[in-house]
């Protein structure tokens, strides 16, 4: 399987296609053994598109240490250079977008063109809901609380009237198959944490690269009004709302498009 040796721990990736390189940074609790993922889209058929699960996740090393954002962004830059890729595109996602956000602060020569998806600067330009405040519920419970928030169409009212369909959102996302392997609760209280301290906000006008920034018009996580300040706060950024709510990748046909699109540019 393939595994690259930072100076820190062992991250496991995986990387498909041809052309220009880019890496995707998922979100939290991202695993790559769930099965469709970001590599089953169209990004690999247009670029050399990497992805990796993030350290405390997944197939890679789970430190018993407290994790820092700062951290996270030095992976990333670790597996670039494992990679010898001296420069990529980069597509952030949720935490992942926290992620591309500190890559850009402190490895920002390394990018060549960012998108920034439904994620949040924290401090004074918003963050994202306090995740680690329903960590302690069990998991169907969570999931029942997460999902008007995840997508504010999703309310009581919509529920009971597509109690079918509610319940089998529940169902879906109740399902961990990995759950109780060695540190994995705890790779995934550490990134909680780490993602509590998160705050880009007073650094953002450093992003140099251009920037896209994605949400969802229906988002109670990363909210639409975070999104505008966020593009406004960024040098040049460009911003983008779809259909859907904190997974409007998923809900909306054009939004990866778009971002592919975004990437192609000159």
């Amino acid at each position: 399987m393939p595994y690259i040796q930072t100076s820190k721990l062992q991250l496991y990736y995986e990387c498909v296609g041809t052309g220009d390189p880019l890496l995707f940074i998922s979100g939290t609790g991202a695993d790559l053994r769930n099965k469709p993922n970001f590599l089953d889209g169209p990004a690999p058929k247009i670029f050399e598109t990497l992805a990796y699960d993030q350290r405390g996740l997944g197939q890679s090393d789970k430190p018993g240490v407290a994790y820092s954002m700062a951290d996270y962004a030095d992976d990333a830059a670790a597996l670039l250079d494992a990679m010898g890729w001296d420069h990529a595109h980069i597509i952030g996602v949720s935490f992942g977008g926290m992620v591309a956000q500190e890559l850009a602060l402190r490895h920002g020569n390394r990018i060549n063109r960012l998108v920034l998806a439904c994620t949040s600067p924290g401090g004074r330009g918003g963050a994202s809901y306090p995740l680690h405040d329903v960590q302690d519920m069990d998991l169907e419970t969570r999931v029942r609380h997460m999902i008007p928030i995840s997508d504010t169409r999703n309310n009581a009212a919509w529920a009971s009237a597509n109690a079918e369909t509610y319940e089998a959102m529940v169902a879906f996302a109740s399902t961990d198959a990995f759950k109780g392997e060695t540190g994995r609760a705890e790779g995934a209280m550490r990134q909680l944490e780490a993602r509590k301290h998160h705050d880009t906000w007073n650094r953002l006008p450093n992003i140099a690269c251009p920037t896209l920034i994605c949400g969802g018009k229906f988002d109670g996580i990363a909210r639409p009004e975070t999104q505008k300040k966020m593009a406004a706060r960024i040098p040049n950024a460009k911003r983008a709302m779809f259909e859907g709510g904190h997974l409007f990748m998923l809900q909306d046909r054009t939004a990866i498009q778009t971002m592919i699109a975004f990437l192609q540019e000159n």
